[in-house]
C-alpha cells in the first residue's frame, strides 16, 4: 500500500510485503531516482515508487531493458543522486557487462541494486543464483532474512555505498519479495541534497587500472561486516553442529530447531552479508563446533565459500554439509520449513513429535490430473497460436517457430499447440531465426519465424531486428502485441503512452520503427482467424524477411474497461456431438470457459467463466455461438 511506505509515523509498526518493505527502506535512504524493468517477483517495488514519486520528490521509470535501467542510475549517481536500480535475477544476466564495468568505476550517490531470484522459478524460466554475480563482478551483497531486514539493508546499503564508493548489491528471494511480516518504520528525509554540478574533471569511468581500487573496496566490505548489525550467533557455547544460513534459510532453520527442541544442542549462524564473507566472524564461531550445515537458497555459493575459509584454517576441524552433491539438502529447488526440520531431524537422530502432515495411504491416493498452465480467457495469444499453428500446416514443408519470454512462453506447452521449437531469452527467438534464415543457401527450405512480445519487442529484439534486416535473413518475425507488460502486472513500456509515474507519453509505433529499419509490415488482427491464417500463409512464401503484427488488446485489460458482453449457445444450430467440429470448441480450443456440455453432448456457455472474447464465434462451424453487447474482438 503506498500509503504505508509513504507513512511519517517513525517506530509505528506495519504489516508489510517484502516489496513494500524494500520500498520504504529507499525512501528513508531519501532516493531521489529509481528505474527497474518489470519481473517477478520484484515487479510491486518500483510499480509503489512510481505512484508516490509526485508525493516523495522522486523521478521513478520503467526502463526499455535492465541495461537501460542500471545504467541511467548510474548517471543520476554520477551527480551524487542516491538512485535504486530493480530487476529479478533473469534480468542481472542481462547487465552483465554493466555491472561489471559499474564495479570499475564505482559510484558516487549512493547506488543500490536490488535483484530478486525466483527458487524453484515460479514465475521464470531458471532459478539462478545471483551472488555468484556479486562475486564475478566484485561486488558487496547484503541478504536480508525478514521484512524488517529488508527494509533496513536496502536503508544501509545507501549508507555502505556511499562508504565504499561501490555499487552494493541486495539479493532477495520470492518468499521475501512476496511474503509479509511486521515492519517498523524509521524516519524519512525532512530535505534531500539537490544533484551536484559536473565539473570539468569530473569523472567516473571503468578502465581495468582501478582494478586495484575494485579489490580494496571489496577488502573495505569484509572488514565493515565483520562487526555489522545483519550477522549475528543464537545457541550453546559448544554446540553439537552449528547450522550457518542466510536469507529465507534463517527463518525456516529457526522455526526447525524449536520445533526439534534443539536449542540447547544446534547453534544458529546467521549472515546478512554474504558476499565477501565475514571470515574471522565466522572462523570465531565455528570453532566451536565439529559439525555445521549450511542452508541457503539455491545454490551451495554459501557453503564453499565456507568450504575456502575452512581450507585456510587448519584449526577448524569441521564436518561441513549442505547443498553440494545433495549431501545434506535437495541440490535444487526451493527450501521450505519442512525440508529444513526432517534434514535436521535425520542428522541429529532426533524425532519429530509435532503435528505431522497428513499422509495418505497409497492403497487410498487418488491420481489427480496435473493442472496444466494456460492462457486467460479471451486471451488474443490463444487465436495467434491456433492461427499460425494452422497455417504451418498447410503450408509446404513444416515450419519451424522461435519463441520468447513472456505470456506467450506457453507456446511450447499445451495452450499454445506445442508450437514452438526454440525457446532460449528475452530476445533470443528473433535471433536464432535470424541464423536459421541464413541457411537457404545450404538447401533448408522450412519456414522460419520468430515471436515476440509488444514489452519485449522494445527489451531486446530491435538489435536482433536490425541484424536480421542487415543481412537479409529469410524470416517471418511476429509481434503478438497485447498493449501490455500481461505477465508482470501490466506496467507500461515504450509502445503504451503512459510512464511509471502516471504521465502520458507519446507512444511509440512498433510498426513505424520496424518500417523505419526497411523492414516491409503487415498488421492483421488474430481474432480474424480467416483472413489472417491468408496473410501468414502469403508471407511465409516471400523471400527475406518480413515482420507480422498481430494486435488485439491484453483480454483482462479490455474486461476492465467495458461490461461483459453476453455469450450463449444457440441449442437448436448447435450440432452436439454430430458437429463436424469434433468439439473444436472445447477439446482442441481449450476455451477455459468450459464451452462443452459432456453430458448434453452440446456446447455451453459458462457466464461466469466466459469473458466474452468472441473467438469462438468465428470458429463455430455452425454458427450457433452468439453474443450481445460487443466483445474483446470488437
Amino acid at each position: 500500500m503506498e500509503w504505508m511506505i509513504t507513512a511519517d509515523e517513525p517506530g509505528r509498526t506495519y504489516l508489510m510485503q517484502g516489496n513494500e518493505a524494500i520500498a520504504r527502506g529507499a525512501l528513508e535512504a531519501g532516493i531521489r531516482f529509481a528505474a527497474a524493468y518489470p519481473g517477478s517477483p520484484s515487479s510491486e517495488i518500483l510499480a509503489m515508487l512510481g505512484h508516490v514519486a509526485e508525493k516523495m520528490d522522486l523521478y521513478a521509470e520503467w526502463s526499455t531493458n535492465e541495461t537501460c535501467a542500471l545504467e541511467a542510475c548510474l548517471g543520476a549517481s554520477f551527480a551524487r543522486v542516491r538512485s535504486l536500480c530493480i530487476m529479478k535475477q533473469n534480468g542481472l544476466l542481462v547487465v552483465g557487462d554493466a555491472l561489471h564495468s559499474a564495479s570499475l568505476s564505482g559510484v558516487k550517490g549512493g547506488l543500490v541494486l536490488v535483484v530478486a531470484d525466483d527458487p524453484s522459478a515460479h514465475s521464470s524460466t531458471n532459478e539462478f543464483d545471483s551472488r555468484h554475480q556479486a562475486r564475478s563482478a566484485g561486488l558487496p551483497m547484503l541478504e536480508p532474512a525478514n521484512m524488517q531486514e529488508a527494509k533496513d539493508m536496502v536503508k544501509w546499503g545507501y549508507e555502505l555505498s556511499e562508504q565504499l564508493q561501490q555499487l552494493v548489491m541486495v539479493r532477495t528471494v520470492t518468499r521475501i519479495n512476496h511474503g509479509r511480516s511486521s515492519v517498523s518504520l524509521g524516519e524519512l528525509p525532512k530535505e534531500k541534497p539537490d544533484p551536484v554540478t559536473i565539473g570539468e574533471w569530473d569523472r567516473m569511468v571503468a578502465i581495468n587500472w582501478f582494478k586495484d581500487a575494485q579489490i580494496a573496496k571489496i577488502d573495505q566490505a569484509k572488514s565493515i561486516f565483520e562487526t555489522s548489525p545483519f550477522n549475528e550467533y543464537k545457541g550453546p557455547e559448544e554446540p553439537d553442529m552449528i547450522i550457518v544460513t542466510c536469507g529465507t534459510g534463517w527463518l525456516y532453520s529457526s522455526e526447525a530447531v524449536e520445533a526439534l527442541g534443539l536449542r540447547d544442542r544446534i547453534g544458529i549462524l546467521k549472515i546478512g552479508t554474504t558476499y565477501p564473507l565475514p571470515e574471522d566472524f565466522i572462523v570465531k564461531h565455528l570453532l566451536k563446533t565439529k559439525k555445521v550445515l549450511v542452508i541457503e537458497e539455491v545454490d551451495p555459493f554459501l557453503e564453499q565459500n565456507i568450504a575456502g575459509i575452512i581450507a585456510y584454517h587448519p584449526e577448524l576441524q569441521v564436518e561441513l554439509l549442505g547443498r553440494y552433491g545433495g549431501k545434506a539438502m535437495p541440490r535444487n529447488g526451493e527450501l521450505n520449513p519442512d525440508i529444513v526440520r526432517n534434514t535436521l531431524a535425520r542428522l541429529t537422530g532426533t524425532a519429530f513429535t509435532g503435528p505431522e502432515t497428513a499422509v495418505i495411504p497409497p492403497e487410498e491416493a487418488v491420481a489427480l490430473p496435473a493442472r496444466e498452465l494456460t492462457f486467460c480467457a479471451g486471451c488474443p495469444h490463444r487465436a495467434s497460436f491456433f492461427l499460425l499453428k494452422q497455417t504451418l500446416r498447410i503450408q509446404e514443408g513444416q515450419g519451424v517457430v522461435m519463441g520468447d519470454i513472456g505470456c506467450y512462453t506457453m507456446g511450447g506447452q499445451r495452450a499454445g499447440h506445442y508450437l514452438y521449437n526454440f525457446l532460449c531469452c528475452m530476445g533470443g527467438g528473433i535471433n536464432a531465426a535470424e541464423g536459421m534464415g541464413q541457411l537457404t543457401r545450404f538447401g533448408f527450405k522450412q519456414p522460419v519465424l520468430a515471436l515476440a512480445g509488444d514489452s519485449t519487442f522494445f527489451h531486446s529484439c530491435l538489435p536482433g531486428l536490425v541484424n536480421a534486416k542487415y543481412h537479409d535473413s529469410n524470416m517471418l518475425f511476429v509481434v503478438l502485441d497485447n498493449s501490455a507488460t500481461a505477465m508482470t502486472g501490466f506496467q507500461p513500456h515504450p509502445g503504451i503512452g503512459q510512464t511509471a509515474m502516471g504521465k502520458a507519453a507519446e507512444p511509440i509505433s512498433i510498426k513505424k520503427v520496424a518500417e523505419a529499419i526497411g523492414c516491409p509490415v503487415t498488421v492483421a488482427d488474430p481474432f480474424d482467424i480467416s483472413g489472417t491464417t491468408s496473410k501468414v500463409y502469403d508471407l511465409l512464401k516471400q523471400p527475406g524477411l518480413k515482420v507480422l503484427i498481430l494486435k488485439q488488446e491484453c483480454a483482462t485489460l479490455v474486461v476492465r474497461k467495458r461490461e461483459k458482453p453476453r455469450v450463449w449457445v444457440d441449442q437448436e444450430l448447435c450440432r452436439g456431438d454430430d458437429c463436424g467440429c469434433g468439439r473444436f470448441c472445447s477439446r482442441i480450443w481449450g476455451c477455459p470457459g468450459n464451452i462443452w456440455d459432456y453430458e448434453a453432448g452440446k456446447a455451453k456457455i459458462d457466464e461466469v467463466v466466459c469473458v466474452g472474447c468472441g473467438v469462438c464465434i468465428s470458429l463455430c462451424p455452425a454458427g450457433a455461438i452468439k453474443m450481445e453487447g460487443g466483445g474483446a474482438c470488437g
